[in-house]
């Protein structure tokens, strides 16, 4: 979150090719350094802009189709958006592959109510012929939706302003939450008061009780670093309830 200083954090998210790093890049400029994620073969970048003021660092995430911990990849994306807590995270969607972007997207809203997406590659979308409404996926998500061409630098005014009126406190978010299917829910409703009663409102208690459901050990034990009983007190009906298809 936020720092003494005034500077504010933001995470970028999104497919591989969705040109995320060309907007981090466009961001950054020559503001930025890379290396490795801690004891992760996993790229690290992360970089630096002022806006209106307020100065922000961008933290490029690698590219993944999924939050699920199914890779390195996957597990760094997803620990960096729970646990280092941004106070924005970008979501860089491509505009002519939407409906396939929109899963990752879908997962992060699960995870923070602090989120925008950014339709990039509008250019590409207008050649094929492709037509977004950016009102109404707006009004679906519950999140700010910008559509941008990185590349044409285009879009991207009015991407800043949206990042500073949400660290402003400005905008206030709905995001969409996915109902699944009857017992997948019913478990939900029983795991979710412990999830809170063990970690309180720190983490987003669904999405964790999702995960628990899932039989997620990678997070289970991040998670054991913060509230120590977590792992051994998950109850019996924690595991082998796959969400990931449904």
């Amino acid at each position: 979150m936020s720092n003494n200083h005034n500077q504010y954090t933001i995470a970028l998210a999104g497919n591989p090719n969705t040109g995320k790093s060309t907007l981090f890049n466009l961001l950054t400029g020559l503001r930025q350094h890379t290396g490795n994620w801690t004891g992760k073969t996993v790229a690290h970048a992360e970089g630096f802009f002022d806006y209106k003021g307020q100065s922000y660092q961008i933290t490029d995430l690698p590219g993944t189709y999924s939050l699920y911990s199914n890779s390195a990849d996957e597990e760094v994306a997803r620990d960096f958006i729970i646990f280092a807590k941004p106070d924005v995270t970008l979501v860089v969607l491509d505009a002519t592959a939407l409906e396939r972007n929109l899963n990752l997207a879908l997962q992060v809203l699960e995870m923070t109510s602090q989120v925008i997406v950014c339709v990039n590659l509008m250019d590409e979308a207008k050649k094929k012929g492709i037509q977004i409404d950016i009102h109404k996926l707006s009004q679906k998500l519950g999140v700010p939706v910008v559509p941008i061409s990185a590349r044409n630098e285009e879009g991207i005014d009015q991407l800043l302003d949206t990042i500073d009126q949400m660290v402003r406190g400005d905008i206030q978010t709905n995001p969409l939450q996915i109902s699944y299917n009857r017992a997948i829910e019913e478990k939900i409703e029983k795991l979710v008061p412990f999830v809170k009663q063990v970690i309180s409102d720190h983490y987003p208690a669904r999405w964790i009780a999702l995960r628990l459901l899932d039989g997620d050990m990678s997070l289970l034990q991040s998670l054991q670093k913060e509230p120590r009983q977590f792992l051994k007190e998950v109850p019996h009906y924690a595991c082998n309830c796959s969400t990931k298809s449904i």
